[in-house]
């Protein structure tokens, strides 16, 4: 696999080139569903929407209002994809996906600045039994990542890190646990808890704090000042251009990685929006088609879970909103 500080030079590389030209012999995937039938639903986001007293269906229309009634929405969207070149239709299917099947959506784009705000004088900090992230990532085994270059390299070689040396182990006479690093640092509300219009979680805005520096000029985040981080992801102007980020990291290392080009397939991007780790995902197809390719087997394609299964499903009356 190749090194992180390669993985964020290409997708740097990708920001630059233009949203027409794909790498050569990239494979196309093809707009649709791969699958006939919506993939099964997960049982927390059923139980999620039971408890709340309403349905998938009144979730998706919901969103699908937010969008149809609200024209400065659907304009920033439009133009923030522009500026990180991918389709409007990709930042929209993220969070029709989100609404969907995590939270209800508000009714106006004003809600989410006013919820914004709230986080001006909410003291917390990213931590765990006492210790926070800034402090812990400090101990020698995080050394290595200090070389990587940029948010993106460095947080993803933390989050490895923490997998291969701390998860679910006892480390110094202290037991971490069996937990993914952004649920044990970076949630400290509730668990699971993701924010905003793109619903997303504080360690994602982290990772692409450098992207959208640089293509949109915010404020580089720090995990020392989780206020601004929250601050950041609650506010639409500043949260639609992290949502943009994700899904051309994606397209990206999906490019790059597995040789498939997913950038005109929103179900696909929305899936690895929902999933997250692009580059793992894409590294595990991409070996998987070289054993194919061994056998004399066509090659696997990217195929989408039940929440991008919705997006492509939807995507005539979800295209007709631009």
């Amino acid at each position: 696999m190749a090194s992180r500080a390669f993985l964020v030079i290409g997708v740097c590389l990708g920001l630059l080139g233009t949203a027409g030209a794909p790498a050569l012999a990239a494979k196309l995937v093809p707009a649709g569903n791969r699958n006939a039938e919506q993939p099964a639903v997960p049982g927390v986001s059923a139980k999620r929407t039971k408890s709340a007293k309403t349905t998938f269906d009144a979730k998706y229309v919901k969103v699908y209002q937010l969008f149809k009634t609200d024209d400065v929405l659907v304009s920033k969207i439009r133009s923030i994809a522009a500026r990180y070149q991918i389709e409007p239709i990709h930042m929209v299917g993220a969070i029709v996906g989100e609404h969907t099947y995590n939270v209800d959506a508000y009714d106006r784009l004003q809600t989410y600045y006013v919820k914004a705000v709230s986080y001006l004088k909410s003291e917390f900090s990213f931590r765990h039994n006492g210790e926070v992230v800034s402090e812990f990532i400090k101990r020698p085994e995080f050394e290595k990542c200090n070389a990587e270059d940029g948010s993106y390299d460095q947080w993803t070689c933390r989050e490895t890190v923490w997998d291969k040396s701390f998860r679910g182990k006892t480390v110094g006479g202290k037991s971490w646990p069996n937990d993914r690093f952004g649920a044990v640092f970076f949630q400290p509300f509730y668990a699971g808890q993701t924010f905003g219009i793109g619903q997303l979680n504080p360690l994602t805005a982290l990772k692409l704090s450098d992207m959208v520096h640089k293509v949109s000029g915010f404020r580089e985040l720090e995990a020392d000042d989780p206020q601004e981080v929250y601050r950041t992801i609650m506010d639409p102007d500043k949260s639609l251009a992290y949502v943009a980020a994700t899904i051309k990291t994606s397209i990206s290392a999906y490019r790059r990685i597995a040789d498939f080009d997913i950038s005109k397939n929103p179900g696909i991007t929305a899936t690895l929006y929902n999933l997250g780790n692009p580059e793992e995902r894409a590294a595990r197809l991409a070996a998987e088609n070289r054993i194919r390719r061994t056998k004399g087997q066509a090659p696997k394609w990217p195929e989408e879970n039940y929440y991008g299964w919705l997006v492509n499903d939807k995507l005539d009356e979800l295209e007709a909103l631009f």
